[in-house]
């Protein structure tokens, strides 16, 4: 049996690690709202509340959020999915037809589990990704289950065992 080389292992491996899917949003010039679907987002510290999301060079999106001050991070809920989707698409408006407002001047999405203003704290580039780390200054938790990725689907639910 061979070994997989370092690349086709790392593949496989995350594809096991369950993932919350997330929007993370910015304004990109005046009056233009970005936004891209995320599952690297993920609690930083606690004092202060903090979060760090990844953010692909090759997004459209990178631009407007690797020089934002401030960012929106949407929590999906488990029915978000076909949302998800227009966020990780390629479509020119992806706020289109959506219910969203700006908060100050960040977009937020209505309607999802979690909305968290972040302040940009910390961002620097690694790779071929910007890894941002945003302070919370606001935002709002719904109730609901939490839309899941693994084994490269998005249709996961938490299940009680």
């Amino acid at each position: 049996m061979s070994t997989p080389s370092p690349s086709r292992l790392f593949h496989e491996a995350m594809a096991s690690l369950a993932s919350g899917v997330g929007v993370v949003t910015a304004r990109r010039g005046p009056g233009r709202a970005c936004g891209l679907a995320a599952t690297s987002i993920t609690s930083y510290s606690a004092h202060p509340p903090s979060l760090l999301v990844s953010i692909d060079h090759s997004s459209r999106c990178h631009r407007a959020l690797a020089s934002s001050e401030r960012f929106g991070v949407h929590i999906l809920r488990a029915d978000q999915e076909s949302l998800a989707r227009v966020f990780a698409g390629r479509g020119e408006d992806k706020f289109a037809g959506l219910d969203w407002r700006w908060d100050g001047d960040v977009p937020e999405l209505t309607g999802t589990l979690a909305y968290l203003s972040c302040r940009r704290a910390a961002g620097f580039d690694l790779y071929d990704h910007t890894i941002m780390v945003g302070e919370l200054d606001g935002g709002h938790v719904a109730g609901g289950e939490p839309l899941l990725y693994a084994q490269r689907r998005m249709d996961w639910l938490l299940v009680p065992g």
